[in-house]
């Protein structure tokens, strides 16, 4: 965890929400001049706090009408068949995040697919093909009120 200043917070806190404002703006939004507050940004970047800068998606556009978050639980609980779970969850393109959790089941994943007949697919010819799996749980989302995921 690093040490953070209120300045650098809110600089993150910015950034977080648009990370394309220029600098400019960000100075004037902070309280800093630009070459601060440029400074600061360039510093938050080298210590690996600001990890990257990507963008945010339409779904729809994209051709994802449908989200499901998945429970899934392993037959095996040997860093083999996590590693094997994780190799092949890896290579579907349906799986947008994978978290390793706990409690009881494994493994936390967020599909995103054309439709509930594309989700159908993945549920039934890849996570249903895997060796590792015991178990699955899923739940759809029917709305998203508040998705601060960049």
């Amino acid at each position: 965890m690093i040490d953070t200043d209120k300045i650098n917070a809110h600089i993150l806190r910015e950034l977080s929400r648009n990370g394309r404002i220029s600098n400019t703006d960000l100075a004037d939004r902070v309280g800093l001049s630009p070459s601060a507050c440029l400074r600061r940004v360039q510093d938050l970047e080298r210590r690996g706090v600001i990890r990257g800068y990507r963008a945010i998606l339409d779904p729809v556009s994209m051709g994802v009408g449908f989200t499901a978050y998945i429970t899934v639980g392993l037959n095996s609980h040997t860093k083999t068949a996590q590693e094997a779970f994780e190799r092949a969850i890896s290579r579907a393109p349906e799986v947008r995040e994978c978290h390793n959790i706990t409690g009881n089941v494994e493994y936390l994943l967020r599909i995103e697919a054309a439709d509930l007949a594309a989700y159908k697919r993945f549920h039934t010819d890849v996570l249903g093909t895997l060796p590792q799996v015991d178990s699955i749980t899923s739940f759809v989302v029917m709305g998203s009120p508040k998705d601060e995921r960049g």
